[in-house]
């Protein structure tokens, strides 16, 4: 016996249909829903609803497996059936660990669930804690980066479905990896978007990406347990270890309780339950310490935020680039404001505002592994116009000091996909959108953008040009390169420094002091001093203490006498006092 059944709180009516018999009328229940048992119904049926007198067949809102792809029906998936062996698996908590963000459709050459698979152990071996997975809910088309997503509780057919999700989550836990979900709630892709059609999910203003998600309309109770019961779906069902919420900024909500707040009331509740930790990470701009401050000091309840902030500080500094957002970044004394108090917009002035943004953390309370700290991440690369990595501008020895600051910063480090080799390969932004309206609107709007910064329309790649998505695949070849085997090894001895060291994790911001100099700065960490010369000359740089021993050092010929230390050009050491 099955029940079907459909939120549609203004249908008059609503039909069941099935493969080869007749529709089923469905009965109108409380609080909008719509619901009917039918007894031959089981794992494997395919089903879709039709509303009112409208004979289009539609897939369901809650649809947990889309075969034929978004426009096809849904197709009935049993849970329970699949054979996990991570019963041992207690999780990963984000304090203390390392994350590494991929994308499954160009992380392998497959680009698929099970590929991805066959690379664990070099993540293992790489000193990887938790890996996170860009959007593989269901989109419209082969590839894409996966914000353009439609079906909030089903995965991607072609990275393998259902099943090809829960075999990569139960790898990942058979080899001490945890794994954090990208989802994406603030608003429907283009194409296949069928839950508005069922229900007012959507407010009538927007943001970058389409009309916002009704959070505190009419109806809005509805679609928060829809958006709630995603999230618990996702940690519950597919046993991944948290979720990175995308764009939170961009879900308006002016009800008393902030849809976020009751996530992270729901998602607490269910960590209790399995007795592992789940981690909710926000992406913000609003430099806002309540998404990450607990509920019962007034917060969110969130555990932690990526941090524009540190990028922009690091990547200014290194690379010199100060266009757009850039503009206030590139300074030693914004990177020491980073360093120290996570936010370098804290109540100060944005001139790309236009006006004084984001608020001070309270560095006394607030541990700093509840900021995501990166050189580079999908956006960051892939939304430069022709999606080229940090490491096609900068010199070996300025990726490594980049990496160096990033991995003994009080925050939680993040990798992106083959940042640990310096891969030579882009990261562009790519679509496959089978209509042809909307694959030339999305061509011709990113070379308009660009063309607003000065970049000729023939240097943007064409998203829907199936060569920017091949291009973007990671080449591990490169592997075998002694520069990019070298740039490994050298990630590989940071990263088990950090965790070596206790110092070098120690998350309090308070205890983080740094000063600068010409073109050099110094940052202690209890016992340990972590000294960098950016500059393109040797420096010598006085130290607060004696020094025992270097524990790494990022180029050859560093020295150091007793409180000084040598530094060839663009080098950086960490050293124990």
């Amino acid at each position: 016996m099955t029940e079907f059944a459909v939120w549609a709180p203004e249908a008059a009516r609503v039909r069941l249909r099935l493969p080869g018999v007749a529709d089923h009328d469905m009965r109108s229940d409380t609080g909008g829903w719509w619901r009917v048992e039918v007894p031959a119904a089981g794992p494997g049926t395919d089903y879709s609803f039709l509303l009112d007198d409208d004979e289009r067949a539609l897939p369901d809102p809650r649809s947990a497996w889309q075969p034929a792809g978004v426009h096809g029906p849904s197709r009935l998936y049993d849970h329970a059936a699949f054979e996990w062996t991570d019963r041992a698996w207690t999780g990963r908590q984000l304090p203390g660990s390392v994350l590494y963000e991929l994308h499954v459709g160009t992380f392998t050459p497959e680009g698929t669930f099970d590929a991805a698979i066959g690379r664990l152990d070099h993540l293992v071996d790489l000193g990887v804690d938790l890996i996170e997975l860009l959007p593989v809910n269901a989109f419209n088309g082969e590839h894409n980066w996966g914000y353009d997503g439609v079906c909030w509780y089903a995965p991607h057919q072609p990275y393998g479905g259902p099943d090809g999700l829960k075999r990569l989550v139960d790898a990942a836990h058979a080899k001490g990896l945890g794994v954090i979900l990208d989802v994406v709630y603030n608003h429907f892709g283009p194409s296949g978007a069928y839950a508005p059609m069922f229900a007012p999910y959507l407010a009538e203003q927007s943001n970058p990406w389409g009309r916002t998600v009704n959070l505190d309309g009419p109806h809005s109770d509805g679609v928060r347990r829809y958006i709630r019961d995603s999230v618990l779906m996702w940690l519950r069902d597919y046993h991944v270890d948290g979720l990175r919420l995308d764009a939170v900024h961009a879900m308006p909500d002016s009800r008393a309780t902030h849809l976020l707040e009751e996530v992270a009331a729901e998602v607490e509740a269910l960590s209790t339950h399995l007795g592992r930790p789940l981690s909710l990470i926000a992406e913000s701009d609003l430099n806002d310490p309540r998404l990450i401050s607990p509920r019962e000091a007034g917060g969110y309840g969130l555990h932690a935020q990526w941090n524009d902030d540190a990028h922009h500080a690091l990547h200014t500094l290194l690379t010199g680039e100060r266009q757009g957002y850039y503009g206030d970044f590139g300074s030693l004394e914004c990177l020491t404001d980073v360093l120290t108090g996570a936010y370098f917009h804290a109540g100060t002035w944005s001139s790309f505002r236009n006006r004084h943004h984001g608020r001070p953390v309270d560095r006394q309370r607030t541990p700093g592994h509840r900021f995501v700290a990166y050189l580079q991440n999908h956006d960051q690369i892939g939304n430069r116009a022709t999606g080229d990595r940090i490491s096609a501008t900068l010199s070996p020895g300025l990726l490594r000091v980049g990496a160096t600051l990033l991995f003994t910063a009080p925050f939680t480090p993040m990798l992106f996909m083959g940042e640990e080799w310096a891969a030579s390969t882009p990261w562009q932004f790519f679509t496959s959108h089978p209509e042809p309206e909307l694959a030339t609107a999305v061509a011709t709007g990113r070379r308009r953008e660009f063309a607003a910064h000065g970049w000729p329309a023939g240097d943007v790649p064409d998203p829907q040009d199936p060569q920017t998505f091949v291009r973007s695949r990671l080449d591990w070849a490169e592997l075998d390169k002694p520069e990019h085997r070298e740039m490994y090894e050298f990630h590989k001895r940071l990263i088990a420094l950090r965790k070596s060291r206790p110092d070098l994790s120690d998350p309090r911001l308070h205890a983080v002091d740094v000063r600068h100099g010409d073109q050099f700065l110094v940052m202690r960490r209890g016992e340990c001093l972590v000294v960098a010369n950016l500059a393109g000359r040797a420096q010598g740089v006085s130290l607060p203490g004696v020094v025992r021993r270097v524990l790494l050092a990022t180029g050859e010929g560093v020295t150091v006498m007793r409180d000084r230390i040598q530094l060839p050009a663009e080098t950086a050491a960490i050293v124990a006092l």
